[in-house]
């Protein structure tokens, strides 16, 4: 499988790619096989990834912080949890 490198990009770099794009400075290269196989699989990991429940102690306060912030977003706090952990075993 094919590694992405993510590299955090300034607003500047931001704004001249976007200039960039309505410029029409960039071509598609239509989506490769290769690609399309790298995407599917990754779609597959995330749709088919196997769940183990856990159960963990958390502090009241936290905890009602939790569930305001997944409300504010809009999602169970479950799901704000997961979230949490995943981006930070990705380093984010």
């Amino acid at each position: 499988m094919t590694v992405i490198e993510r590299r955090d990009i300034s607003v500047d770099e931001e704004r001249d790619l976007v200039e960039s794009t309505e410029r029409g400075e960039w071509v598609s290269i239509g989506l490769t096989d290769e690609r399309r196989d790298f995407w599917k699989s990754a779609a597959r990991s995330v749709i088919d990834g196997k769940r183990r429940r856990i159960s963990i102690a958390v502090p009241e306060r936290d905890l009602a912080r939790l569930k305001t912030r997944a409300a504010e977003e809009g999602m169970p706090y479950q799901t704000l949890i997961n979230s949490i952990i995943h981006k930070y075993l990705q380093g984010e």
